[in-house]
């Protein structure tokens, strides 16, 4: 059996802990290697590395601390094959959107912040005071599991270039991608230091290591519950805090716009990765007259979907990352049963071998359904219908989330209704989104911002000196 071990201090350590836990192929439900979790001791060991490397590299000059980050892009460009097939055995995403998407998102994101950087000022002159932009100290980064690259690289990139040092603790159901990034950044010759990789669970190695008192600030990925009890691990020592939490996100079909679009937009957001994605517009909302036309489209788009082995290069859809998250989304489903809602496509767990669950849409919905305001984060579509674009307004900002959204209809429309969305993101029609637009969230979905330079700013103090 493979046993991982930690990274601090510029080297790969033996773990203090004996413990450890089993990742698990969703795909075979087979065991493919062992991760220590990192005890209290490990943790202390791993932070004070990062505490000891932070003054140098926080005073080191910015464009050098960009070369550094750049090294580690080209290391993950070299390695993108292995990056791909790791994350393939430990979360069960297709691997056309292993390659298209989750690697390769954090390649672009990466040059894109780089390149903002190279025009970025650290200090400014006000009248008679110099403002100096620097780093907080160490950084907690606490990653999820879906996304186990980029998820990492959206912190540690800013991070980095802010001028702090950090300490990533993965998701322990996906840690297997971030120790091969952990590989990477080693080959990529930062200080001693400056990053460093424990692994272990949430609720014992995440939680001392965001209560830590020698931790600047925490930049957490993950649910909303778990982001909201960040606030006690901060206050402790009065922690920045960043948080991309959850979502419930709407795509709001117009009149004269193009229905198929709409349809394909949505649901390959819970499709791809099996819905495993916090900005997903699991909510679409149609005009009432359109449903039966909404209902035709949705059933012959799913029809060809191929869900199987994510290896298969035409599989789209492979299995939920685990047998609780499976069940989670199978619960969700049986709670949309019972509270009236009707399933147009699938709604059953897949009789085969791994964890896999039918991509679902449910129609007859209505918004204060649990499926309309939950986040199920799996291949579980809602439809729910409107009378007026007032009303299809309203309901879309019915949510305690606001992290995404979509528009499909004249241009001109579409526009004016995203405007008044209550969302940190929106697409019209086919727009694509730029790496260097700050992706968050507005009220429960989060805090700050990530990519580009927007990203960067969240983790830089600012100093005002007096001449």
């Amino acid at each position: 059996m493979n046993r991982q071990t930690l990274y601090y201090n510029g080297a790969w350590q033996d773990a203090h802990s004996t413990e450890y836990e089993e990742v698990i192929n969703p795909t075979t439900e087979e065991v493919i290697g062992e991760v220590v979790t990192a005890d209290q001791e490990d943790v202390n060991k791993a932070v004070a590395s990062a505490k000891a490397a932070f003054d140098s590299w926080n005073t080191l000059e910015p464009k050098k601390r960009a070369e550094y980050v750049e090294n580690i892009l080209k290391g993950i460009t070299a390695r993108k094959d292995e990056l791909v097939d790791v994350m393939i055995k430990e979360l069960g995403t297709s691997r056309q959107f292993a390659e298209s998407t989750q690697v390769t998102v954090s390649e672009k994101e990466m040059k894109a912040t780089l390149e903002e950087i190279e025009t970025f000022s650290f200090e400014d002159e006000v009248d008679n005071a110099t403002v100096i932009k620097e780093g907080y100290g160490v950084v907690a980064c606490i990653t999820p599991w879906n996304y186990p690259l980029n998820q990492i690289q959206r912190k540690i990139t800013p991070a980095l270039l802010a001028g702090n040092t950090v300490v990533v603790k993965p998701a322990e159901l996906t840690p297997m991608t971030a120790i091969l990034l952990a590989e990477i950044v080693d080959e990529a010759g930062l200080p001693d230091g400056v990053f460093n990789l424990i692994t272990g669970t949430g609720s014992e190695t995440g939680d001392y290591l965001t209560s830590h008192e020698d931790v600047s600030a925490i930049s957490f990925t993950g649910s909303t519950d778990v982001g909201k009890s960040l606030y006690e691990k901060a206050k402790t020592t009065v922690k920045q805090i960043v948080l991309e939490l959850g979502g419930k996100s709407p795509m709001i079909y117009l009149d004269g716009g193009d229905l198929e679009l709409a349809v394909k937009n949505s649901a390959n957001t819970l499709l791809h990765n099996q819905g495993q994605t916090c900005s997903a517009l699991s909510r679409l909302f149609v005009p009432k007259d359109e449903l039966e036309r909404t209902k035709e489209v949705i059933k012959d788009y799913y029809k060809d979907i191929k869900v199987g082995d994510p290896n298969e290069e035409d599989t789209m859809v492979g299995p939920i990352v685990s047998k609780d998250q499976m069940e989670t989304v199978l619960n969700y489903i049986e709670k949309g049963k019972e509270e009236g809602a009707e399933i147009l496509v699938g709604g059953n767990k897949m009789d085969r071998k791994g964890y896999f669950v039918e991509p679902t849409v449910f129609v007859n919905v209505t918004n204060d359904m649990t499926i309309a305001q939950e986040e199920i984060f799996g291949p579980v579509l809602v439809v729910l219908t409107y009378d007026s674009v007032e009303e299809a307004i309203e309901l879309a900002n019915d949510s305690i989330y606001g992290l995404s959204g979509g528009v499909v209809g004249p241009e001109d429309e579409a526009i004016k209704v995203a405007r008044r969305l209550k969302t940190g993101n929106i697409t019209i029609n086919e727009g694509a989104r730029t790496p260097k637009a700050p992706f968050g969230g507005y009220k429960q979905s989060g805090l700050g911002r990530e990519n580009g330079l927007y990203g960067v700013e969240d983790y830089l103090e600012v100093k005002a000196i007096f001449k």
